[in-house]
């Protein structure tokens, strides 16, 4: 146990770690002030689909990015409605999420992940079981913070748990999940059972019934697996996958088919990725994939990776499943796709709403490629509405 509590800072802080190793992924001009590259040469992107989205979001130092993505796609899903827009608690979904994990961390012996990360259907599984609140009604800024800061609460959210899966009494008692959920109340704050909003009091199911009014039944998952059969749902085999979802597996193009036909029809995307890469570039707002890999480009083409289109590698799924398969395709990060541009060669790119607050080159967005899309992504998320007819008919729903 002491050994567990030991390691679970460095799990819990994956986050950060990973906003610290990509850094440094940014063009020359701001590695080194003074230097310069002409005005042409830089990327100049114009947006050709921008859907209604909410504001830019900072999920600070926890791994819910899952959360803050899922969530704003049901935001920018009620605006696509004709409904208010109304920030969701994150840490709700989160917060409903950490105790049905913990029953089946128990359940599993501790054999599934533990911490704060989860998928994009946790989200709209939680909805349907628990319901929503707005973020004002449940903040879980328990004990003084202003923004998230939870590896002190996972660390001894873990530690219980692993006391409780060591089985010293010989049969578990009745008590942990009562004991699990105090602490839960004490970093988090309780879940009110009713909360006034708008004049009108609510509990979770009722406001989202009410005032979000999605169905979950109208949203799923895809990903692409060359391993399995196409068309029809598989195990997204990812740690952070502790409920055992499944996704419909669609062919490696049709991940861009998909998005680029939703994004037409007004629907955005909740997007689960890679970005560990050298090539995303948070910094300066820009991911795509080089045609060289990192390791064998000169000091002068790594300097100016971002200050300008270059070309890109021809992906194909071989490569896809290959980098998944090696451990170079991980479960990242949860991100929000919201439109589409082209840069100054025609090239396009998605604008992705990312949940690391504003301080990047373009106010909390990225654009992302469409090969860097096709390489990286684990998972999206959309309205079935925003697949196209011919694949919806291919997977029967």
């Amino acid at each position: 146990m002491l050994l567990a509590l030991a390691a679970m800072p460095m799990l819990v802080r994956a986050q950060d770690d990973l906003i610290r190793k990509i850094e440094s992924n940014k063009s020359y001009t701001t590695a080194a002030p003074g230097a310069t590259v002409a005005d042409d040469k830089k990327y100049h992107f114009t947006n050709i689909i921008d859907l209604e989205h909410t504001d830019v979001r900072n999920q600070a130092s926890s791994g819910t990015c899952w959360s803050y993505s899922t969530n704003s796609f049901l935001e920018s899903e009620m605006m696509r409605m004709g409904k208010e827009p109304i920030e969701l608690s994150q840490i709700f979904s989160a917060r409903c999420v950490y105790m049905d994990k913990a029953e089946n961390y128990v359940r599993m012996h501790g054999a599934i992940s533990w911490g704060d990360g989860g998928e994009c259907h946790d989200v709209i599984n939680m909805y349907e079981k628990y319901g929503a609140m707005p973020q004002e009604a449940y903040t879980g800024l328990q004990y003084g913070t202003t923004k998230n800061k939870f590896a002190e609460m996972q660390a001894v959210l873990k530690g219980m748990l692993d006391a409780v899966i060591a089985n010293h009494n010989g049969k578990l008692t009745t008590a942990w999940k009562k004991a699990f959920n105090d602490v839960l109340d004490a970093y988090l704050g309780p879940i009110p059972e009713k909360f006034k909003w708008d004049n009108r009091t609510y509990t979770p199911k009722t406001f989202a019934a009410e005032r979000v009014g999605i169905h979950p039944e109208d949203y799923v998952e895809l990903s692409s697996f060359m391993e399995d059969p196409y068309y029809k749902k598989t195990m997204l085999m990812v740690p952070d996958n502790w409920s055992f979802g499944r996704v419909y597996n669609v062919q490696m193009n049709d991940l861009t088919d998909i998005i680029d036909n939703a994004l037409n029809k007004g629907f955005s995307v909740a997007w689960a990725a890679d970005v560990s890469e050298k090539y995303f570039s948070w910094k300066n707002g820009v991911a795509y994939v080089p045609e060289k890999d990192y390791e064998d480009m000169s000091d002068t083409e790594k300097k100016y990776m971002f200050d300008g289109p270059k070309d890109e590698r021809v992906i194909t799924p071989e490569k896809r499943q290959a980098a998944y398969d090696n451990y170079e395709t991980t479960d990242d990060h949860g991100m929000h796709i919201v439109g589409l541009a082209a840069d100054q060669n025609g090239r396009k790119y998605y604008i992705v709403k990312n949940s690391w607050g504003d301080k990047n080159d373009y106010k909390g967005f990225i654009y992302v490629s469409k090969a860097y899309v096709q390489y990286k992504t684990t998972a999206i998320l959309l309205h079935k509405n925003g697949v196209p007819q011919t694949l919806r008919n291919k997977m029967n729903f």
